[in-house]
């Protein structure tokens, strides 16, 4: 027979593995419903940051050649995320369709990267070095808000509201 004190003493109502996983998963800025987090897009963030300092300081186009393309796994691991291991595995077991599509987006922005990269060591002139990250910016920031849109569940019809009413 159960006790009152032990009902009284009891949460409203039972955690299931999933709901308990969820909280795991939020609690680690990562979206439980789609596996992804946020903090990838700081990788890429990062080559925007270098490429926006080219136009003021051309010789930063060296710094932006350093940054080399890691995909989400490398990026946990070489990161001191606290909850890399969490991070990696809940982007493996993320809904196949949301995968893809994150997949994609980051296979572009590393494509453009790579190429505005092997492009930058090829030409001589800083002019041209400018106009290469200038362009890149163009073509990388819109698709960094995709992902996010993706990472955080929001359908792409959000992003572009949101970008409208800037």
């Amino acid at each position: 027979m159960t006790s009152t004190a032990a009902i009284a003493g009891s949460s409203p109502r039972p955690t299931y593995p999933d709901e308990a996983r969820a909280a795991r998963l939020r609690a680690a800025n990562i979206n439980p419903r789609t596996g992804l987090a946020t903090d990838y897009l700081n990788h890429f963030n990062e080559a925007i940051m270098l490429l926006e300092m080219v136009p003021d300081m051309p010789e930063c186009a060296s710094d932006f050649l350093e940054w080399h393309p890691l995909s989400y796994a490398e990026h946990f691991i070489a990161s001191n995320f606290r909850a890399r291991d969490l991070a990696i595995e809940a982007y493996e077991m993320a809904d196949a369709q949301i995968r893809a599509e994150f997949d994609h987006l980051t296979a572009n922005m590393t494509r453009i990267l790579t190429e505005v990269g092997a492009a930058m060591r090829q030409v001589h002139q800083d002019k041209t070095r400018v106009t290469l990250a200038e362009q890149a910016i163009v073509w990388v920031k819109p698709l960094v808000m995709q992902t996010a849109g993706v990472i955080n569940g929001a359908a792409e019809a959000d992003v572009d509201t949101i970008m409208a009413a800037r």
